[in-house]
């Protein structure tokens, strides 16, 4: 029938495309490289393992990226064999699983999310009978990864697949992985599960020779091959690049029957692997989108930058912190400014204010400031006679100054118990009586609280009531100090030094490279505050137009020696411990969160807490 030479094959090798060709018995009668290399009957695994199949007692290793939709036609029936019975299992879900062949004494590990459940990916790391087993399915990058004992077995997919490696029960050495082309070469999951048996892998393994086998020979379980027969048997199916999925990648084939004198003598299959295509459209459309990102970061900086012109940083954690304050304006929330002394509160508290209620009042209230026994008539105000010395004509308070805008409720951990019972109830309705009033005042306005004490610890001291901080901590907004966010110096130095040379009726001056590495290498116990008096304190002792290290008077932080002037406050150092102890721990344990929790014995609503209080990624 056909006759193959030398030339038709050498011909047939050149082509990009796989092309096969069957006479109407099945029987093949050429098969090029680029069909072998598609169909996956090329032995060119690195990992060798010879012929055999599974045995009772087998250990099976399974990861699924779409049960029962794999190439290699998982079922449930077929995952009892390792002792997973689970009803909940479905089709399409996402599974993993490690158990014994035919040995319900073994209890199966496994995990099987729905497709829709899992984002990025699924994975286990088990110690199952001694052997320590880690599997992976990389929905992003689409790749499977199965590790035993170290050794690592991958397989790269572009749609549904299914990986397996089997342990040898005695010596629990792997004994067969799947590889691409299984489906090609009879071994999905099912047909190894059911006990069908595998080739061999590796260098040694012998060619496979398939000119003038049968089709079924070669290929045991692909749809795309039954078709083909049919059509060389006498089935009227043709088509021209119609899409295929063989061994889980994408490709275009084109199926023609071979017609001689007006009869089926056989049919002509062409192959075209896509994948490539698939991955440039991929990392075009991923590049595009990083490109948006960007772009996105950009317009988001920029117009962060216009609505907050007065809030000066540029690094991550005051651009969040801008983002914060940005969706805190468009609400009537309460909200809690965290931070230290000299961090910027007051800022961007009033920040807050201008783009939510900047054409009325906004009253700055500094609890620390005013002595106990006043503040309760200067927040609520007072009627005539309702003390001696009060006022003939009594007085308003701040929060009804305050009306229709905002009031900064400053250093608020300074408020004494008996005045924090009101406050929460003018928190709760917006309301209060005035000192000596019988009459209910309403007011509308925007309460901000600010405080540099833990509150938390404040409360657990018994200072600070635990319904109030619940009240004003509906939108919590932290301020990083100065020496964890040290790339904003430069533009602090850049918007400040003007100013202050300004104020202090001087030329220009600038800050000279040595001048600024000082301040760069300095701790800023005193944050934004004290980087502003120290620059006001350079611009009085410099004569000239440029600062040098020598008008800087600050403490050098690289003194070995601990001196008095070491001294820092125990709670900075607590937290600078704390933030330490926890970034080197998640490293110890390669950015395993579950198991840095279990090593520190914190909860999980701690751990994570802590996460964001310290920016820790």
């Amino acid at each position: 029938m056909f006759e193959s030479t030398e030339h038709l094959e050498l011909f047939t090798d050149m082509m990009s495309e796989g092309f096969i060709v069957i006479d109407n018995n099945g029987t093949i009668q050429i098969y090029n490289n680029k069909a072998k290399e598609i169909f996956g009957i090329l032995h060119n695994q690195q990992i060798s393992h010879l012929k055999g199949k599974i045995n009772d007692g087998d250990i099976v290793i399974i990861g699924d990226n779409a049960v029962g939709k794999d190439d290699g036609g998982l079922d449930s029936e077929s995952l009892e064999y390792i002792g997973v019975r689970d009803k909940r299992i479905r089709e399409d879900d996402v599974l993993i699983a490690v158990g014994v062949y035919k040995d319900s004494s073994v209890k199966p590990v496994y995990i099987c999310k729905g497709s829709d459940e899992v984002k990025n990916a699924l994975k286990m790391e088990t110690k199952f009978l001694g052997i320590d087993i880690k599997v992976v399915i990389d929905l992003v990058n689409k790749i499977i990864t199965i590790e035993a004992d170290g050794e690592k077995y991958s397989m790269n997919y572009v749609r549904y697949i299914g990986h397996l490696v089997i342990l040898d029960r005695a010596t629990k050495k792997m004994k067969f992985y799947q590889a691409q082309g299984y489906t090609a070469r009879g071994e999905g999951l099912k047909d190894i599960l059911d006990g069908k048996e595998y080739m061999a892998k590796g260098e040694n393994s012998e060619f496979l020779n398939v000119i003038g086998k049968n089709v079924f020979e070669i290929h045991k379980g692909c749809k795309t091959i039954k078709e083909f027969y049919d059509v060389a048997k006498g089935e009227n199916i043709s088509y021209i690049d119609e899409f295929k999925e063989i061994n889980g990648f994408p490709t275009m084939c084109t199926l023609i029957p071979v017609d001689k004198d007006g009869k089926r003598i056989g049919a002509a299959l062409k192959v075209e692997d896509i994948s490539e295509i698939k991955r440039v459209i991929r990392e075009r459309d991923d590049a595009l989108f990083n490109l948006e990102k960007v772009e996105k970061e950009l317009h988001e900086e920029k117009m962060l930058k216009e609505l907050f012109p007065n809030i000066i940083g540029e690094s991550k954690k005051m651009n969040y912190v801008k983002k914060l304050a940005l969706k805190a304006a468009n609400t009537n929330s309460t909200v809690l400014i965290l931070g230290e002394s000299g961090t910027g509160k007051t800022l961007i508290a009033k920040a807050i204010h201008e783009r939510s209620r900047g054409d009325k009042p906004f009253v700055h209230v500094n609890c620390g400031t005013i002595p106990d026994t006043l503040l309760e008539s200067e927040l609520f105000g007072y009627e005539r006679g309702a003390f001696t010395g009060a006022r003939a004509e009594g007085k308003k308070g701040f929060f009804e100054m305050a009306n229709g805008g905002t009031i900064l409720l400053d250093e608020i951990g300074e408020i004494s118990p008996p005045l924090q019972v009101k406050l929460l109830q003018v928190l709760q309705d917006r309301s209060f009586y005035k000192i000596g009033g019988q009459e209910k005042i309403k007011v509308d306005v925007r309460v901000i609280a600010a405080s540099n004490r833990n509150l938390e610890e404040e409360i657990l001291k018994g200072n600070f009531r635990e319904d109030l901080y619940y009240r004003i901590n509906v939108f919590p907004i932290w301020i990083p100090p100065l020496r964890e966010r040290k790339e904003d110096i430069y533009p602090l130095v850049e918007a400040l030094l003007p100013a202050i040379c300004e104020k202090v009726g001087c030329g220009r001056k600038t800050l000279s490279v040595e001048a600024l590495n000082m301040l760069l290498n300095y701790d800023w116990p005193g944050n934004v505050r004290e980087l502003e008096n120290i620059l006001e304190r350079a611009v009085n002792l410099c004569d000239g137009n440029s600062i040098f290290s020598k008008h800087l008077v600050l403490k050098p932080n690289n003194n070995k020696n601990f001196e008095i002037s070491d001294i820092v406050p125990l709670k900075q150092s607590v937290a600078e411990f704390e933030k330490d102890t926890i970034k080197r721990t998640l490293k110890l344990h390669k950015g395993d969160k579950k198991k840095t929790m279990k090593s520190l014995g914190m909860s999980k609503t701690a751990f994570y807490e802590r996460l964001k209080k310290y920016d820790i990624q």
